[in-house]
């Protein structure tokens, strides 16, 4: 018997996509390497409501990490090479990857992405939907 969830309400309607990021976003929480902040960056006049993911990546270079986005994923990858012409006597730093992902919300934006001081910091900024109110006509088929 397949397990019931909130979207099998008769109610709810078209809401297959939704259950099918949400065990997605499930199944990608992994470990806890790196970690992270999300923060959310209140609206303005000026902009909309924005959020940043700040990512604790000391060691890694620019060029090692990859930010990507597929199919309303954000996906950051991290790859450290190991430097054939060192010889350590204790290694404590390990030479590591890693992959977060962050399923995103319809109508949210990647804008930025910047790298200081071995934090990777994303900005999403969330589009403000277009209320629109529809009148449906009722016809009659009685003859």
């Amino acid at each position: 018997m397949p397990p019931v969830s909130v979207f099998s309400s008769p109610f709810l309607l078209g809401f297959e996509e939704i259950e099918r990021l949400l065990d997605r976003a499930a199944k990608s929480s992994g470990d806890g390497y790196p970690p992270y902040n999300i923060e959310r960056i209140a609206r303005t006049e000026a902009a909309s409501e924005r959020l940043r993911i700040t990512l604790a990546v000391a060691g890694f270079a620019e060029d090692e990490l990859d930010i990507t986005l597929e199919e309303n994923q954000l996906v950051i990858r991290g790859r450290q090479k190991d430097d054939p012409n060192r010889s350590y006597l204790h290694r404590g730093i390990a030479a590591r990857q890693f992959q977060r992902a962050f399923v995103l919300a319809e109508g949210i934006e990647v804008k930025s992405a910047d790298l200081e001081n071995g934090l990777l910091s994303v900005d999403l900024e969330r589009q403000e939907p277009e209320r629109v109110i529809q009148k449906i006509k009722i016809t009659s088929s009685d003859g």
